[in-house]
């Protein structure tokens, strides 16, 4: 790399990749952007592309690890966070398009969240800032 900002991409393992297009699709109004054959979907619309790989459960995850996928409810501490511009009706879009929802809507004093699985286990949140956001809670020393 010879830039000192990195780019990001965001890769999710799913089984099945037309269900997995379905639901990010419907859920966050992303749109398709390339195809990689049977094995991948390029999807745009956030800050960062987001790319679905088809990975079989029971797949080794690495060759650094003897874990396998595995599309149940799991917990990592990475997930995503989608911001929202009103909570409310992207939780009835995320769970139209078959997301579970974890931990319903609550209030902080930056904003909204409510906690999801999607359906291949992966967990993520939906936001809505209010006010002036994470600045609300940020040091101002820092």
């Amino acid at each position: 790399m010879t830039s000192a900002t990195a780019s990001l991409l965001v890769n999710i393992d799913v089984a099945d990749l037309a269900q997995a297009t379905a639901f990010y699709t419907a859920a966050f109004g992303l749109k398709i952007g390339r195809r990689f054959g049977d094995g991948g979907v390029e999807l745009l619309g956030t800050s960062a592309p987001i790319y679905l790989l088809v990975k079989p459960a029971g797949s080794v995850a690495n060759s650094a690890s003897a874990a396998t996928r595995d599309y149940t409810r799991h917990w990592t501490p990475v997930h995503l966070d989608f911001v929202v511009d009103d909570l409310p009706p992207a939780i009835e879009r995320a769970l139209a398009a078959g997301a579970v929802l974890e931990d319903p809507m609550r209030s902080a004093n930056w904003g909204r969240i409510a906690h999801f699985a999607d359906p291949f286990g992966n967990g993520f949140c939906l936001l809505q800032f209010l006010n002036r956001g994470y600045d609300e809670v940020a040091d101002p020393a820092a």
